[in-house]
């Protein structure tokens, strides 16, 4: 079985080298923004400054094959899935951050881990029952 995934958009932040991410989400860290595709702007509406939302989104150009490898904050050798690395089957990153603000359709969140351009693949409450 396969999936279709369809981006919604992408990330913006200030990291263009995978060594210059953080290893993490920092919730102090810089302001990176969420850029929806213009088309799928409707489906904003709801979403407030303050609120917490998670975030998906896809690590691109990563050994999809690797299963282990070397911490880059312990340096101890872990399985993938113990492990924020982007490398892995299924190169999924995931965030729950706050909404900073949201400006000209541009949601503003602070701190993520991915390099700039990233696709994102979906937005949604960080709270069950919103």
């Amino acid at each position: 079985m396969e999936a279709v995934v369809k981006f919604i958009g992408h990330i913006e932040t200030p990291y263009k080298y995978i060594d210059e991410c953080p290893r993490n989400i920092e919730s102090n860290g810089p302001l990176c923004s969420l850029v929806v595709k213009e088309e799928l702007l409707d489906g904003l509406l709801g979403l407030s400054a303050g609120q917490e939302i998670l975030i998906l989104y896809w690590f691109e150009n990563v050994d999809r094959k690797r299963l282990q490898q070397n911490s880059r904050k312990t340096a101890e050798f872990s399985g993938v899935f113990a492990l924020r690395t982007p490398n892995r089957p299924n190169p999924i990153g995931a965030a729950v951050v706050k909404i900073e603000k949201i400006e000209n359709k541009i949601i503003y969140v602070k701190g993520l881990d991915c390099l700039n351009g990233t696709p994102l693949l979906d937005i949604k409450p960080a709270k069950t029952g919103e």
